[in-house]
């Protein structure tokens, strides 16, 4: 039977973590799934469901949001002609094995260690945000070779461990190589589908006991949270975006930052027990 006393107060928090999800990546640029994550896991925790699972149900649902996200983008990004297709089919496979590799040992690690891992990650990417210039260069071109076969895996590892479409990790890569900002937006968009789609499969048969299990969850996947999140972002990431093009988003972009490092050493404190 369907325990509604707990199912109202998640759906309600859901519907306000979807709306800021959806205006902070029309707004600023980011993933949803790097506020999700976190956002997911201090509403299931409030509710009851703290458990050594916990940050596998939050990575796994994040992800399965960034398919919906992720190809929408593409999408409406290849109308434009911004998606280079060249560079994505050629990361797809180190990126979809790094994925599933993530979805493996994610599944055999507590909710602790976990979030050690995405705080440790997730102030990295917020100290990137704050202080990142836009002149960094490693490349003049995207690596192919030995490089390319390490660093697609790896930004497909990491994004999974973080619940995270390619946004995160794929931009700054492709900046750093020289790659235009909005082709490297547009791009990794496409590196989001490639990360989010074997991953979520993978979750979706990790098994997870009883009590850590919100009403209506498939393997590791919240279904309430997925499709409540997805309805949202849809409906606030334009404001989102109109919101960008009336308001500076350098300033912005830094107080989301100290947020975003401020969670993720809250995260760090309560994973080592502090």
């Amino acid at each position: 039977m369907t325990d509604w006393s707990t199912l109202w107060p998640l759906l309600m928090l859901l519907l306000v973590i979807g709306a800021i999800a959806g205006i902070l990546a029309g707004l600023l640029g980011v993933g949803g799934g790097i506020v999700l994550v976190a956002a997911f896991f201090y509403t299931f925790q409030s509710l009851g469901y703290d458990s050594p699972q916990l940050m596998q149900l939050c990575l796994a649902t994040s992800l399965a949001t960034i398919i919906v996200t992720s190809l929408r983008s593409v999408e409406r990004h290849h109308r434009t002609g911004a998606v280079d297709w060249t560079i994505l089919r050629g990361w797809a496979p180190g990126i979809a094995l790094g994925a599933v590799l993530r979805v493996l040992v994610a599944a055999s690690l507590r909710s602790a260690t976990l979030q050690l891992l995405f705080g440790t990650l997730a102030v990295l990417v917020g100290l990137y945000m704050a202080f990142g210039r836009p002149e960094w260069r490693l490349g003049e071109q995207m690596p192919g070779g030995k490089v390319r076969a390490l660093l697609s895996p790896l930004v497909g590892f990491l994004s999974v461990l973080m619940g995270i479409g390619g946004g995160s990790f794929g931009v700054p890569l492709m900046t750093l190589y020289g790659r235009p900002i909005h082709q490297a937006v547009a791009t990794a968009a496409g590196f989001g589908v490639l990360i989010a789609v074997p991953s979520v499969i993978a979750f979706a048969f990790v098994t997870l006991p009883a009590e850590a299990r919100p009403p209506f969850t498939l393997g590791a996947i919240n279904l309430p949270a997925f499709a409540i999140v997805i309805a949202m972002t849809l409906l606030t990431t334009p404001l989102g975006v109109r919101l960008a093009h009336r308001l500076d988003p350098k300033p912005l972009r830094r107080v989301f930052a100290l947020f975003l490092i401020l969670v993720a050493l809250n995260m760090l404190r309560k994973a080592l027990g502090w």
